[in-house]
Order: C-alpha cells, then sequence, then structure tokens
C-alpha cells in the first residue's frame, strides 16, 4: 500500500532531536518524529521517593516520569487533566510505561540516594508519542546523570544502556514501522515495542482491533521495530558520543 507521506512500509518518520531545549532543567530535549513534537526534561532531586525512604532502602536511586498532552496538541482543543481531576486512565499507563523503560537504563545503586524526575509533555501529536517520549527522554536522562557526575553528586555513570521505542501495525493486511495518526487510527493491530542498545526487549505492547493477528504477523512486525530501534540507537549514539547540542536528524 502507498503510505500518505511516502515511506517505505520499513521506513521510520524523519527523527529531529534537539538538545539542552529549556534552560533550568539538568537534561532537556525537543523530539520531532514526524509531526509528532514532545518535550522531555530530565530534573534532578537530591533525596529518595518517599516510598524508598519509608522501606528504609539505602544507596538506591529512581528514575520515574509524567507524561501530558497539551491541551492543543490535537486537532481539537482537549481539556487538561488538572482541571478534570487528575490523569486519565491512558496517561498513567503511558507514564508509567517511561518510568519502567528508562529505569532499564540505570544501575539504580549507582545512582545512589539521587531521583530522576523525567517529564514528556507532547506539544503536537500525529502518532507515536509515547514512543517518541521515550527515545527522547532517554537522551535527557543521560545528560541530568552526567550532570550529577560533574556535580560529584554521585561516583560513577550510571547509565548501563540505551533505551528507544517505535510503533509497528498492519494496516490493511499490511505490516508498517512508525505509525502517523491516520495509519494508527485504521490498524487491524497496533504495537508498542521498547528496546534496549543491546537488543533486549523491555516492553511489547500489542492489540487486535477486530481480528486475531497471527504468528507470522507477529514476527514480521517485531522485525520491522528491531530495524526502526537499532535506528534511533544509532541517532542517539551520534549525539552522546560526539556531543552533539543543537538539532541531529535521522537519516541512518
Amino acid at each position: 500500500m502507498a503510505r500518505e507521506d511516502g515511506r517505505r512500509p520499513d521506513e521510520i518518520r524523519p527523527v529531529t532531536i534537539k538538545r539542552h531545549y529549556t534552560k533550568h532543567a539538568e537534561g532537556s530535549v525537543l523530539i520531532a518524529t514526524g509531526d509528532t513534537h514532545v518535550i522531555c526534561t530530565a530534573s534532578v532531586i537530591d533525596s529518595q521517593p518517599r516510598f524508598m525512604r519509608d522501606q528504609r532502602i539505602k544507596n538506591k536511586g529512581w528514575v520515574t516520569a509524567e507524561y501530558s498532552m497539551l491541551p492543543r496538541s490535537t486537532s481539537e482543543r482537549m481539556q487538561r487533566e488538572i482541571t478534570r481531576g487528575g490523569p486519565s486512565g491512558r496517561t498513567q499507563e503511558i507514564q508509567r510505561l517511561i518510568g519502567r523503560s528508562l529505569r532499564a537504563a540505570v544501575d539504580l545503586y549507582a545512582l545512589e540516594e539521587q531521583t530522576v524526575w523525567i517529564d514528556c509533555d507532547v506539544i503536537q501529536a500525529d502518532g507515536g508519542t509515547r514512543t517518541a517520549a521515550i527515545t527522547g527522554a532517554f537522551i535527557a536522562l543521560w545528560d541530568a546523570c552526567q550532570e550529577l557526575v560533574k556535580r560529584k553528586k554521585i561516583k560513577n555513570f550510571p547509565i548501563i544502556d540505551n533505551i528507544a521505542a517505535t510503533s509497528v501495525g498492519l494496516v490493511d493486511g499490511e505490516a508498517l514501522l512508525d505509525l502517523c495518526y491516520t495509519e494508527d487510527s485504521t490498524a487491524d493491530v497496533d504495537m508498542n515495542i521498547v528496546m534496549t542498545g543491546s537488543g533486549t526487549f523491555i516492553e511489547i505492547q500489542g492489540t487486535a482491533e477486530e481480528k486475531p493477528f497471527s504468528r507470522a504477523d507477529y514476527d514480521q512486525m517485531l522485525d520491522l521495530a528491531v530495524g526502526g530501534i537499532k535506528q534511533l540507537v544509532r541517532l542517539q549514539n551520534r549525539m552522546m558520543l560526539e556531543n552533539l547540542d543543537e538539532a541531529c536528524t535521522g537519516d541512518a
């Protein structure tokens, strides 16, 4: 099938990442995957979260996340969740996913008793907001951990692997990588995949909308996702190893 933006089935959308996007946060990134744009900030708190203090857990840090979509990130204005009494079930599920994913990248004992709080704010949505948030937040987390070492708050750099994510799905029977909104909204199957840079899986979320999908379909979608995430990891590494502060576009 012809995709509306002309991409091949195995092609991710153009990815642009701008580091040090905001002034005050220890780590901050603006990530754009096609028309989905997310600001990811990492804030360092010089203490453990309350549940760890209550349990008297010593010499261990924590990484947690919040996620939100700005009111006009979509085609019509959405009400802010704070005015509706709190985050929706979808929002809670996504921020837990982001937190779980990023903790897999970190030696929490090397964080000592520091907390890194990740905020992912979607300013423009066109599908794949959670996967873009995870991919961008990893770089914000990396920069925050560099700052912790620089300030001598921790002794050792705690990040042990990259984390990146992408979406994949079946649309009109064809497996497609990195779905935009129109593809996602009509997909027979929608999956979100989170992986480490070394190729291990953190989370696989897959749902069939009307009819079940086969093992062959699953394997095909998973292979597409693995290829897309490898490209995202190469982009992350280019930014971090070359210490790039400006926009870096994925063209691998």
